[in-house]
């Protein structure tokens, strides 16, 4: 029974997930719904992390579980909010980008059957993904802020948006701004969304998948933790949020024949509050503590 769930849980837990979300989308209240399946698809692999963890060790607390959902709801969230309001709301959009709306080329394919329009919207959201992400690790100034998402020493399903709201941000603007530009509808960006979702909560989840052929389309488990490694050669590989094919082309593709690391987190030091998480990155102490640098205190 292990070794069918290790074989089928990946794909069970993504398809069944836009499976349930085409019927949400479909339905009076869509974002109630897809609400709803979401949730359930986070209590499923809760369930099966428990059943058939990766590590084991990562089912102990490490007291970060507060903070984890806090960034989850306040700052990932709050972003995504943002972002889906630019979407819904023209005149919203119109004011934020005012000094691109006027570029906006407004040559998205609407003829197009959906899930192709969907198809293409993930792949040119990806170079976004791919180039903030890969940005955000190799020069300093934006790793300040994305260290945070880093310094967990375990991973599972709930620390998926740990992240600093300027982090956040940065990641939308690159990826969901060409598709602003583009003009793709509203229904692509509810699906990039979801899209984003469940691939997130599948790459940080502690359970032990056999993805095979799957590593070398999506960005899955086995992938991710390699990206989490402390070893600086492990760790700034396979920045693909959703796909890999980026990093397949540009040579950040990281997948060896041997069981994905589990020493995970940051040479570094995050605050331990919430509220310390957010402002650490703005202050000069707070920088060298996350760089993991002495600083004139100690």
């Amino acid at each position: 029974m292990r070794t069918i769930l290790s074989l089928s849980s990946w794909p069970l837990v993504f398809f069944s997930g836009l499976l349930c979300t085409y019927f949400a989308f479909a339905s009076e209240r869509p974002m109630f719904a897809f609400a709803l399946v979401y949730a359930g698809e986070v209590l499923l692999l809760f369930l099966l992390e428990r059943y058939i963890p990766y590590e084991r060790r990562w089912l102990l607390s490490d007291g970060e579980m507060a903070n984890d959902i806090a960034h989850t709801l306040l700052t990932k969230g709050l972003v995504q909010l943002m972002a889906l309001l630019g979407a819904v709301f023209p005149m919203f959009t119109a004011i934020v980008l005012l000094p691109l709306t006027g570029a906006q080329l407004d040559i998205w394919p609407t003829t197009l059957p959906m899930l192709l329009q969907v198809a293409m919207g993930v792949l040119i959201a990806e170079f976004g993904l791919y180039w903030s992400h890969r940005i955000a690790h190799e020069r300093l100034f934006f790793w300040r802020f994305h260290a945070l998402h880093h310094s967990v020493t375990r991973l599972w399903v709930i620390n998926t948006g740990r992240f600093h709201i300027a982090d956040s941000l940065f990641k939308v603007a690159l990826s969901q701004l060409p598709l602003f530009l583009l003009g793709a509808p509203l229904p692509v960006f509810l699906w990039l969304g979801a899209v984003t979702a469940f691939m997130g909560i599948l790459t940080h989840c502690n359970v032990d998948m056999r993805t095979g052929f799957f590593d070398y389309i999506f960005s899955t488990p086995r992938l991710h933790r390699w990206h989490h490694s402390k070893d600086i050669r492990e760790g700034n590989t396979n920045y693909g949020e959703n796909v890999v094919f980026l990093d397949l082309l540009f040579g950040t593709y990281f997948n060896p024949d041997r069981p994905s690391s589990t020493d995970i987190g940051i040479r570094g030091q995050i605050a331990k509050s919430f509220l310390g998480q957010l402002a650490q990155p703005f202050r000069k102490d707070g920088i060298r503590q996350i760089l993991g640098r002495s600083t004139k205190s100690g």
